[in-house]
């Protein structure tokens, strides 16, 4: 047991048990034994890598979405250039590159924003980011960013925000709570709140033991740049792993060193994710009057910017070795291989009006 296990079984043995989206936040974001407080994630010598880290290619592509998407908004002034959930600040960096050598006018007029709440990830991604040609600002808020035209991105950022869970019982879905076992240890079992049934995706009837989730917490940050984007003008872009349509499916993992392991067997030294709902957010974006784009899988996102032509220009002149890291690379990021993100990973674009930003041809 780990020492916010031992942590977590105090405060149910005291308070009863508690639901999947507390136990998650718990996890990740204890002040003390929290997952995100206590380690270093990224990269092959951390839990999981993300797509900027397995190439620059990834944030040059992001770089290039920007540009036009800048573009298409008339080539504004006072960019105000955010990402959420930064990371180590590679993405930033990589795309700021690309913004400078190829929309100097635009990179003149951008300051960035880095929307960070952990002091130790600021001080990393300061160090990324200390000859990047825009000058940078971090914030614990978005609502604490200036004003003005946004161009916000947001990688791997709402896949960690906690998520309720319901499980198809005799009487119906009700939550799922972690409690205690006859021995002490952790343990998933229905609990008494129930779920509206208009919330639940048409289908026949689900079996029992059916898993459905919700997410209050990503629809409720979705809805704030929706806001943002209505109110001040701009585009956001979403990268994160999901599904295109609501469903049924229990999806909360935990890894560890690139392994998975069980969620409930090191709580605040295995990190929670589960697969977002791009349904559920486009909603939400269109609650507010903002205009989300169709999701499409990363690999065709990414191909349709230039992936491969960019892979060529970076692969010209190089050795054999390289070359075949280059490639890997864009296997990694674009193909449909179950280890590959091209499928699994999706973007979603929103934005403030109904232009279109290429890559999209329609709104259909």
């Amino acid at each position: 047991m780990t020492p916010l296990g031992r942590k977590l079984c105090r405060l149910i043995e005291a308070n009863g048990p508690i639901s999947i989206a507390e136990y998650f936040s718990l996890c990740l974001s204890d002040p003390e034994q929290g997952y995100y407080q206590t380690h270093e994630p990224f990269g092959t010598a951390g839990d999981f890598t993300t797509a900027p880290e397995i190439s620059q290619l990834f944030g040059e592509m992001i770089g290039i979405f920007l540009i036009l998407a800048w573009q298409a908004h008339g080539r504004p002034t006072a960019v105000q250039l955010l990402e959420i959930g930064p990371g180590r600040g590679t993405l930033m960096a990589d795309a700021q590159r690309v913004v400078q050598q190829l929309a100097p006018d635009m990179a003149s007029s951008a300051r960035a924003h880095m929307i960070e709440t952990s002091q130790r990830l600021q001080e990393v991604q300061r160090q990324t980011l200390s000859s990047c040609p825009i000058a940078t600002q971090w914030h614990e808020r978005l609502e604490d960013v200036p004003a003005g035209f946004t161009l916000l991105v947001a990688n791997e950022l709402f896949d960690a925000l906690p998520i309720r869970q319901f499980v198809q019982t005799p009487d119906g879905f009700r939550e799922r709570v972690v409690a205690l076992d006859d021995s002490g240890a952790l343990r998933f079992q229905p609990g008494l709140a129930m779920i509206d049934p208009q919330l639940l995706p048409r289908s026949h009837q689900p079996a029992p033991g059916t898993v459905f989730e919700i997410a209050p917490a990503r629809q409720a940050i979705m809805a704030q740049i929706a806001q943002r984007l209505v109110s001040q003008g701009g585009t956001a872009l979403i990268i994160d792993y999901g599904h295109l349509q609501t469903a049924f499916g229990d999806t909360l993992q935990a890894m560890a060193k690139h392994q998975y392991l069980d969620v409930l067997a090191a709580p605040g030294q295995s990190d929670l994710t589960s697969h977002v709902d791009f349904d559920a957010l486009s909603q939400s974006a269109r609650q507010q009057g903002a205009v989300p784009f169709p999701a499409m899988p990363q690999g065709r996102f990414l191909l349709e910017l230039g992936l491969l032509e960019r892979a060529g220009i970076l692969g010209a002149g190089k050795d054999a070795s390289v070359q075949e890291s280059i490639q890997r690379s864009v296997a990694r990021l674009a193909g449909s291989e179950d280890s590959q993100m091209g499928n699994l990973f999706k973007a979603l674009c929103v934005n403030s009006n109904d232009t279109l930003i290429f890559p999209y041809k329609s709104h259909d």
